[in-house]
């Protein structure tokens, strides 16, 4: 007993300074207060960010959503006014009534109303750190056996990723001098960039003068029906803009791309050794299956190493993870853009990825939130998204296969969410699946149409929020599953009789 005594009397005679309190600033959010309460115009400086919960002291929430909802309903909100609506409890020797009236004498100008709000901001955000920290720490000791990790981790980096986007004071209204700026920047950057494009240059001339580019935020959909070609246009592109990327260095010290981009490919399908396979096999012009196989020649071996060499040194990085979720997806990507920076985002493809209802009962919805969930990413990042999709069966009934976007599978919310949707179509494939009897006249029939469209490819766009739709004509050499652009007629060399 006397132990207990002791340790009781100890804890009493305590410096209370070895206890850590949240960080707030009581005088700040009194500063705030007064100033509202003497002229409620100081209101409308902080009300786009500063909400109730952000003031540390309970009072003083009370008192800043009272006089919120007074404002917002067109009265006065002063501290006669207030009075009606908060309980007269006692304050440490004040009446509520009295507090106002000393927050309104001793309120300061109006002007430093915003500095005080970002102030009372600021410390919330810290405070709603330190609660995440808690959290991970708790969860950390208590967590249940069968829960990963891993989810723990994920579940971390999005409450993070959430307050990093919230402790920010932009937003609202702005000079239109200011919107005008930024489009002249905008064609600025346009005009340095190669071939004066307002988005990420694809590599392939037609597809960028039609579209300008892949343009941030915009949720990209390229659609197709197996051995179209979709991977192999992604990963073409993908390619083409990690080799131009170039960066420099702001005044800040930060890196900030000017050509190109940083690319982040999801590959839900293939093995990372699969993908870069194709990929080498694509840029050195020698087919996969001869790399594979090692019947390759020595020179066709220097070539290899070449283009890996390039490859080694360009901001690419794949994921190779199958069957992921929609939120795993997110927290991955955040975390890219975090550390390594990300300009681009390829996932091939749509289908694969799960979305949180693990038990899949109903696939619609759980592609409406998969479709949803990347075009938030895409205007959360401030990036383009590109996701690969198959088509429905539908495609195989008609005469004329060439896609539309009633054929895109499993729901419509790929194309009302989606900017831009494109669809992969070769021809040559179909028609040489039904090849008639050699020697007959129906066979040189199927020759002369077969020799006229060897090589090409279309590439449909289907949709697109920014500009016109219509077709592309591509080159695609099935040999080594590579996309380029497409000679027009009249450049072809002259052919000697």
């Amino acid at each position: 007993m006397a132990t207990v005594t002791a340790l009781a009397a100890k804890l009493d005679s305590a410096d209370e300074t070895t206890y850590r309190v949240a960080p707030h600033n009581i005088e700040a959010e009194q500063a705030l207060l007064g100033a509202i309460l003497v002229n409620n115009d100081a209101f409308y400086r902080v009300s786009d960010f500063l909400l109730p919960e952000h003031f540390f002291e309970p009072v003083h929430l009370k008192i800043y959503e009272t006089t919120a909802s007074l404002i917002r309903a067109g009265k006065i909100a002063t501290p006669i006014t207030l009075k009606t609506f908060l309980q007269d409890d006692d304050l440490g020797g004040l009446k509520v009534s009295q507090y106002l009236a000393r927050l309104a004498a001793e309120a300061t100008t109006v002007i430093n109303a915003q500095d005080y709000g970002q102030t009372i901001y600021d410390l919330a955000i810290r405070r709603n750190l330190i609660t995440v920290g808690e959290e991970l720490v708790n969860t950390a000791y208590d967590s249940p056996v069968d829960a990963p990790p891993r989810e723990q981790i994920e579940e971390a980096e999005r409450k993070l990723f959430a307050l990093a986007e919230k402790g920010r004071y932009e937003g609202g209204f702005q000079p239109f001098s200011s919107a005008i700026t930024t489009a002249i920047d905008m064609a600025a950057r346009a005009y340095e960039r190669d071939g004066g494009l307002s988005g990420i240059a694809t590599g392939l001339r037609d597809l960028d003068q039609r579209m300008g580019g892949f343009q941030n935020s915009d949720l990209i959909i390229i659609a197709g029906r197996p051995a179209m070609g979709k991977t192999s246009l992604a990963t073409n592109i993908a390619f083409n803009m990690a080799k131009a990327h170039v960066s420099e260095r702001l005044p800040d010290g930060t890196l900030k791309t000017s050509n190109g981009a940083i690319v982040g490919f999801f590959s839900l399908e293939m093995s990372a050794e699969q993908l870069a396979t194709r990929i080498v096999a694509e840029q050195s012009a020698i087919s996969s299956y001869k790399i594979r196989q090692g019947k390759i020649t020595e020179n066709e071996f220097f070539r290899l190493s070449d283009v890996a060499a390039q490859i080694e040194k360009m901001p690419l990085y794949i994921d190779q993870t199958g069957g992921i979720s929609i939120a795993q997806l997110v927290a991955r990507a955040r975390r890219l853009k975090r550390q390594r920076g990300l300009d681009i985002l390829f996932i091939d493809y749509l289908q694969l990825l799960s979305g949180s209802n693990k038990k899949g009962d109903n696939r619609v919805q759980e592609v409406t939130e998969i479709t949803t969930g990347l075009k938030a990413l895409a205007k959360e990042l401030n990036v383009p998204v590109i996701a690969l999709s198959q088509l429905s069966r539908g495609v195989e009934s008609r005469d004329d296969k060439r896609p539309q976007l009633q054929d895109l599978r499993e729901s419509g919310s790929i194309e009302q969410d989606a900017d831009v949707v494109m669809f992969v179509f070769r021809e040559e494939y179909y028609v040489k699946n039904r090849e008639p009897k050699p020697g007959t006249e129906e066979h040189f029939k199927w020759q002369a149409e077969m020799d006229s469209i060897h090589g090409k490819a279309e590439l449909i766009i289907g949709k697109q929020r920014h500009g016109p739709t219509g077709t592309v004509q591509l080159q695609f050499d099935a040999e080594v599953t590579r996309f380029s652009d497409l000679a027009a007629a009249d450049h072809l060399p002259e052919r000697l009789e």
